[in-house]
């Protein structure tokens, strides 16, 4: 009687068939013709491990099981001459009898095996790949040769993060990932020799089993990187970059490697403001920042030591690998002052605009980028102010300083000299620069600091009597206001420009009224320059 081999049942792929030599792990049922059962590997819970064609099976099955695929099933004859004889084995088998066995391969390799790896997915890209002492994150289903899931990353809907090649992991894996770029995917086979051997692991994992891991790689770094700096665009005028100190205003989207995005300022609708260099942002953003221009973007890669470390924060998990592209709005420093660019002087420059000048200018108030907020032109009317009083915010009183009718200039005030921290709402952003092109109109010169009203010639001995029109010894605020009016009307005397007429002579009479009862006399009405100096009759 021959051996009879039926194949029951074959696997559409079968990459690999049994060869004499190679080592099986197989599922059977042993039974005689009459079906009576006489061994079962199910019984005992774990598949029958052996080296096929070096005698340590009976002569039928180490024939039967050549060619044989994982998952394959076979039904086996076996004569007794390719079995046990005619002495069959005491109390099971009995002379003379043939043998079937409903065989199914589970597993297959051999001890001249190596790691497989296949890539069945690569990025477009891949600026880097995985080499020994890296660090990866990285999600993987685990499986044996037959299918069967014994692990699995993505259930467990976290990362495996490692180092590699440095036999934190089993050793096909150190040596499977290696050449591996952030997005692969791969299914790395891994010989029980290379993986958890001749025990497994205890748990899952049986003894002298192949693995299977289909990998995709998440992220990757290596503890001695530093940051990386692309730069995508750097404006043609550069005259500052951003030194440790200055405070920034950014946006930014922030990703993981594989493209996830973390968080965004242009989703808050509002830049990201900080100092930079002083320890108020993740390390590699302290550095990232340093010597960037108004208006460049760049993209800073920013490993996990210097980022969120291994405990991640939010949405970034531990470990990871962050990538920032942002986008510089402005910068400044504390110490700025006021810069002033002339960019046009008329020849006949001798009058300049000083403290107490009414100047009439039109002006373009922009942000660092650009953006316009305000302009005059668009209003079709001037700005008209008094110099040095507190009308505009104090850089803009600085940059007004020293300038003649006709000249034009852009003057840059930091914020700190703008509108602060706050900004103004819906108008001016919070900590901004800001731009304003000017030019200037008209001016009308001020008086001497502290004053109200001037004589232009001689002043009157018998002023009190002037006022006191109808002579009762008292001036009220409407006697006093229509002689100051007559003055200024025929020339005599002189307003200080730019403010309100009632309001100057209300302050100018509630100075003379010393015992504030509303009526001016004799005896309190006294000159400004018989008066101490420092009283004045500032508004």
């Amino acid at each position: 009687a021959d051996l009879r081999v039926e194949r029951r049942f074959v696997p559409e792929s079968c990459p690999r068939a049994v060869r004499p030599g190679d080592f099986v792990r197989y599922h059977y049922l042993g039974s005689f013709p009459d079906g009576t059962r006489f061994d079962s590997s199910y019984d005992r819970g774990s598949t029958f491990n052996v080296f096929v064609g070096k005698g340590q099976l009976i002569a039928g099955m180490d024939k039967a099981l050549v060619g044989m695929c994982v998952n394959e099933r076979r039904f086996v004859k076996i004569p007794p001459e390719l079995a046990y004889g005619n002495e069959g084995v005491s109390g099971v088998i009995p002379p003379n009898a043939v043998l079937h066995f409903d065989v199914l391969l589970i597993d297959l390799w051999n001890s001249e095996d190596e790691v497989q790896v296949q890539t069945y997915f690569k990025p477009e890209k891949c600026p880097r790949t995985v080499q020994v002492s890296d660090f990866v994150r990285y999600h993987y289903n685990g499986t044996f040769l037959d299918g069967t899931l014994f692990d699995s990353s993505h259930n467990r809907m976290r990362t495996y993060d490692t180092y590699v090649g440095i036999g934190w992991l089993i050793p096909g894996m150190d040596q499977g990932l290696l050449g591996m770029c952030v997005g692969e995917k791969r299914i790395i086979t891994i010989p029980p020799f290379l993986a958890y051997g001749e025990e497994g692991d205890g748990k899952e994992i049986p003894g002298q089993a192949s693995l299977v891991f289909d990998v995709v790689l998440l992220d990757l770094h290596n503890p001695k990187d530093g940051i990386t700096i692309e730069n995508q665009h750097v404006p043609e005028s550069c005259e500052r970059r951003s030194q440790t100190g200055d405070f920034l205003r950014y946006h930014y989207n922030g990703t993981l490697l594989d493209g996830t995005l973390f968080d965004s300022s242009y989703s808050r609708n509002r830049t990201y403001d900080t100092y930079v260099g002083k320890g108020y942002v993740i390390a590699g953003m302290d550095e990232g920042l340093l010597g960037v221009c108004t208006g460049e973007k760049r993209r800073i890669i920013i490993p996990p030591h210097l980022g969120y470390g291994e405990e991640g924060r939010g949405k970034i998990p531990g470990s990871a690998v962050l990538v920032f592209d942002i986008h510089v709005v402005d910068f400044h420093n504390p110490s700025d002052s006021v810069s002033i660019t002339v960019n046009y002087k008329p020849s006949n420059c001798t009058v300049l605009s000083k403290k107490g000048d009414y100047l009439k200018y039109h002006y373009n108030a922009s942000l660092l980028d650009g953006t316009l907020l305000d302009s005059t032109h668009s209003l079709g009317k001037t700005y008209n102010i008094v110099l040095g009083s507190g009308q505009v915010v104090v850089g803009m009183d600085m940059g007004l300083q020293d300038m003649c009718v006709g000249e034009r200039r852009t003057v840059v005030i930091p914020p700190h000299l703008g509108y602060g921290e706050d900004g103004v709402e819906g108008e001016v952003p919070g900590s901004a620069v800001l731009v304003f092109d000017i030019e200037l109109l008209e001016l009308v010169s001020g008086l001497p600091e502290g004053y109200m009203f001037v004589w232009n010639g001689e002043v009157s001995p018998n002023l009190f009597e002037e006022i006191d029109q109808n002579h009762d010894g008292e001036v009220l605020l409407e006697e006093f206001s229509e002689y100051i009016q007559a003055q200024v009307d025929s020339g005599k005397g002189k307003l200080a420009p730019g403010f309100d007429f009632e309001k100057i002579v209300k302050n100018m009479f509630t100075n003379q009224d010393r015992d504030g009862n509303g009526k001016v006399t004799a005896e309190e009405f006294k000159l400004k320059d018989q008066e101490a100096k420092e009283e004045h009759d500032e508004l």
